[in-house]
């Protein structure tokens, strides 16, 4: 364990994540198993980035919001899976104290800022689905940044007061992480100083990221369903309903289960299991059920193709056409 003086105190200046060792005849399936859930969960984010950023089509307010969703969950996921990917191909992972926190404060930064996103995309939809009318003045092109920007900062601050005051503890030893990231739940029970004014910390901006935007989130649904009731036709009730009950079940689970982990006291087995439901989930379902199941989404991805497609037949077509020319001019000599 590396470690360094301080009066009469050994400082801890590297930690080792143990990861899931007490799964450890399951380590080459969970590691391919995160590794097949990672590439899924880039391709897809990518795919819906690409797709709105090149698709005029796709350049309104809710797409502005999914790929600002899918620029964070990229972040989000790239964050914390190539080292859980490390960690089960080396059975525990030496991180340094600097890598340590550093993770810790971008995982911070996208979790408080996915939280007020989610909460911004669920008013888009209502205010697109309840004041029609409205829409096109109320959602404009500055309210647009302005709610993203205030999401992305919130994120920001959040992380940065609890950075403060998790640096200002001292970390003596011992050095393991019973998780698959830097969290602060493992990191308080490492500190061999008073952690009350992190746990209130932690507990307060918990409330201000999980509660407001929640209830914002379901009061908005509320207001979707009730207007999905008003709809005559029975098929395009029953695929409002679907559409709206799947955003309700992600994100019930994804603020529920951030709760219970920073909330209720819960063995390291638990912790870890509810951690996967807020950092592992999200990202690699939302552009399913925000996006891709999309119909506009769909014709985009189409017509994507089919120019990938156009232009696969134009090159092999040039090329044969060169080749040809080329062996008349060698017949000719």
């Amino acid at each position: 364990m590396e470690q360094r003086e301080r009066g009469n105190l050994t400082l801890v200046t590297q930690f080792i994540l143990l990861g899931f060792q007490d799964l450890k005849n399951l380590q080459v399936l969970l590691f391919l198993g995160f590794l097949l859930i990672y590439m899924v969960t880039m391709a897809g984010n990518l795919l819906i980035v690409v797709l709105v950023i090149a698709n005029q089509h796709l350049h309104t307010p809710m797409y502005f919001f999914l790929g600002n969703l899918s620029c964070l969950e990229i972040c989000y996921s790239s964050t914390l899976m190539p080292v859980m990917l490390d960690t089960l191909l080396r059975n525990g992972k030496p991180i340094s104290f600097s890598s340590c926190f550093l993770q810790l404060f971008f995982f911070g930064y996208c979790l408080g800022a996915d939280c007020y996103l989610l909460s911004v995309m669920s008013y888009d939809r209502y205010l697109a689905i309840c004041k029609p009318l409205h829409y096109g003045t109320t959602m404009n092109t500055k309210k647009c940044i302005q709610l993203a920007a205030v999401s992305w900062i919130s994120g920001f601050i959040g992380i940065s007061i609890i950075m403060v005051l998790m640096l200002q503890l001292t970390y003596c030893g011992p050095n393991e992480i019973d998780h698959y990231f830097c969290d602060t739940v493992p990191l308080k029970k490492l500190s061999c100083s008073d952690t009350g004014l992190v746990e209130w910390a932690n507990l307060i901006l918990l409330f201000v990221y999980t509660m407001p935007p929640f209830l914002l989130t379901c009061t908005s649904y509320v207001f979707i369903i009730t207007a999905i009731l008003r709809i005559s036709s029975t098929t395009g009730r029953q695929k409002a309903f679907s559409t709206c009950s799947s955003h309700l079940i992600v994100v019930s689970t994804y603020y529920g289960s951030l709760m219970t982990v920073y909330m209720v006291p819960n063995s390291s087995v638990l912790n870890k299991a509810f951690s996967l439901l807020y950092t592992i989930l999200p990202p690699l379902v939302n552009p399913l059920i925000y996006s891709l199941r999309n119909n506009e989404v769909k014709r985009a991805l189409r017509r994507a193709l089919s120019k990938v497609a156009a232009f696969r037949i134009f090159h092999s077509v040039l090329s044969y056409l060169v080749c040809i020319k080329h062996k008349q001019r060698e017949g000719s000599r």
